[in-house]
């Protein structure tokens, strides 16, 4: 059969040779510079421009040399020991650097006998928008990476826990022990009582601090979706999946702590997933074969009864024991109602500064305070601060008294009813001590110091007068605190 070119043999070899030939040539035409070595390393060709580059009148000259000779910074020898291509490397040269690839040279057995380099240009402009694009997308993934790992990094501190009642000391305490622990934490108490503060200042506090803190609110997911949440999937490995698969929360926690929250609505079902995740510390996402290991911490918490879901087959024992090994019980602010005035003061000046562009400084009356004082907080701190958010928003005045915070007081727990305003009084009356020891103040740094002096008396007495660990708990500078008891003339 004839071919369209005239002379030219029809034989698949000689076209490839010819192919190979012209691809070599138009290379080196249109190429800054090409040059070949052989097994050694040893430059056997170079063309006249590439040569005249490095200071070679004749190409001979360069002949026989090492290729780092010729061209400093070459990294023939490396292909050429390697047998592979570094397709597209920058070469620093004396003057502008180049863009270059490099090419190994093998015979009919495979063995690499040499190796081909082609300078491709000698300006980076031709390349700029390219380089603009891959610098543009790496500043990106940086941002992202940098912005997810602060997400998943402890937002709570042992700090953001206040109180200073036995009751938070002794919480407080505990966390810190689970700290320095590698066991589970179970976190008990009803909802809105801290657990989850918790949790961050317990992780926070660990040696696993620099590394992932991963959430599973276990009640906010429909039951259906709480394995590939746990444990992730391959790609199709159910109808709508994602095409490229899903990564796990165990696997996002890896090296470091597994929040679970609200682990009692966990199904039985995965239960049992769980439990063996935790005794083998490994898993196979959803569809796939793959073994994924999983070195991470378990905190678990729940506001129900667990062993009464034990009792009634609801819960696993076998799970519940395995996580029952640190076991930390949050109290309700009722059972922490000396707390409550620091807690109110602490919220008050966080939303204060939220409130009105940050312009807002408000301030709560002696008989506001007895009134929050007086109330039982079902809803524990997430209802107090409820509470004073709403006086905030929708209070005329910065000074808030009780007659403007009645309204606000337990009104959506009671469907809106509002509590009894004088016999709340009575109450007050009877428990003013958790409010100030000292006359009524008559402004707002006299409240301020009446609180302060409060705070301190009850936080030394909670240390048996141990200053510098007071100081240390309350994070004050031991010097600050001796000044501050003088001042004050607490009795330590």
């Amino acid at each position: 059969m004839m071919n369209d070119w005239a002379g030219l043999p029809a034989t698949y070899g000689d076209v490839l040779r010819r192919a190979m030939d012209s691809l070599f040539r138009t290379f080196e035409n249109f190429s800054e510079g090409t040059f070949i070595v052989d097994a050694e390393a040893r430059v056997v060709w170079i063309n006249k421009r590439y040569a005249a580059r490095f200071g070679f009148a004749d190409p001979q000259q360069a002949i026989g040399r090492d290729c780092e000779a010729v061209i400093p910074n070459s990294l023939m020898r490396e292909v050429v020991k390697t047998g592979k291509p570094i397709l597209l490397d920058i070469l620093e040269t004396d003057r502008e650097p180049l863009v270059v690839t490099r090419l190994p040279l093998k015979d009919e057995a495979g063995e690499t006998v040499g190796a081909v380099g082609f300078a491709l240009f000698d300006e980076l402009k031709a390349l700029t928008p390219l380089f603009s694009h891959y610098s543009r997308v790496q500043e990106e993934l940086i941002a992202t990476r940098q912005s997810l790992a602060q997400a998943r990094r402890a937002k709570y501190t042992f700090g953001s826990f206040v109180g200073t009642s036995a009751a938070s000391l002794e919480v407080k305490r505990q966390a810190r022990r689970a700290a320095q622990l590698e066991s589970p934490v179970l976190l008990l108490g009803e909802t809105g009582t801290g657990k989850e503060l918790l949790a961050h200042a317990i992780h926070g506090g660990s040696a696993r601090a620099n590394q992932p803190l991963v959430t599973v609110n276990v009640a906010a997911i429909p039951e259906t979706l709480l394995e590939v949440e746990f444990f992730g999937a391959a790609p199709g490995a159910y109808t709508g999946a994602d095409r490229k698969g899903r990564v796990g929360k165990f696997e996002l926690a890896n090296g470091g702590t597994l929040f679970l929250d609200e682990i009692g609505d966990m199904p039985l079902p995965l239960q049992g997933k769980l439990l063996r995740v935790l005794q083998d510390k490994e898993f196979e996402p959803l569809g796939s074969n793959r073994i994924v290991r999983a070195d991470v911490r378990i905190i678990a918490a729940t506001s129900v009864d667990l062993p009464a879901l034990v009792a009634a087959g609801r819960f696993r024992a076998d799970l519940f024991y395995r996580l029952n090994v640190l076991t930390i019980h949050a109290p309700a602010l009722r059972e922490r109602a000396p707390d409550i005035v620091a807690l109110a003061y602490a919220m008050l000046e966080d939303l204060s500064t939220q409130a009105r562009g940050g312009g807002g400084h408000f301030e709560l009356q002696d008989d506001a305070l007895r009134l929050l004082c007086a109330y039982d907080w079902p809803g524990n701190v997430r209802e107090l601060r409820n509470t004073l958010e709403r006086a905030v928003m929708l209070s005329d005045s910065e000074r808030i008294d009780a007659r403007l915070m009645a309204p606000f007081i337990g009104g959506a727990a009671r469907g809106g009813l509002r509590p009894n305003l004088p016999a709340i009084a009575a109450q007050v009356s009877a428990q003013s001590d958790l409010v100030s020891e000292t006359p009524t103040p008559t402004s707002w740094n006299d409240a301020m110091a009446a609180f302060e002096k409060r705070f301190l008396s009850d936080a030394l007495r909670a240390n048996e007068g141990r200053v510098i660990e007071t100081a240390s708990q309350i994070g004050m500078g031991r010097a600050t605190l001796y000044k501050k008891i003088a001042a004050y003339g607490i009795d330590i």
